[in-house]
């Protein structure tokens, strides 16, 4: 692990303190576990925003899926 150097205003220090209090983590770990959520939160974001874009742009060639129709039905039972 490195070790760096945070600086928050006193507010949200108290906060920080309280949580990590309330966890029962001190407030490294606790600002660790943060920012492993943000980041997580922000990668799935930027999935979601490329999936949307994606669909956004729609098919580009009709006959790239042709031949799979068969494949989409069901067996006979």
């Amino acid at each position: 692990m490195e070790t760096i150097q945070v600086v928050l205003d006193t507010e949200l220090l108290c906060a920080a303190e309280h949580a990590a209090r309330r966890s029962k983590v001190n407030r490294s770990a606790l600002i660790r576990e943060a920012l492993r959520a943000h980041l997580k939160r922000l990668r799935i974001e930027e999935l979601e925003e490329r999936d949307r874009k994606g669909y956004q742009a729609g098919r580009r060639d009709a006959g790239e899926l042709s031949g799979w129709e068969s494949e989409a039905v069901w067996p006979a039972e």
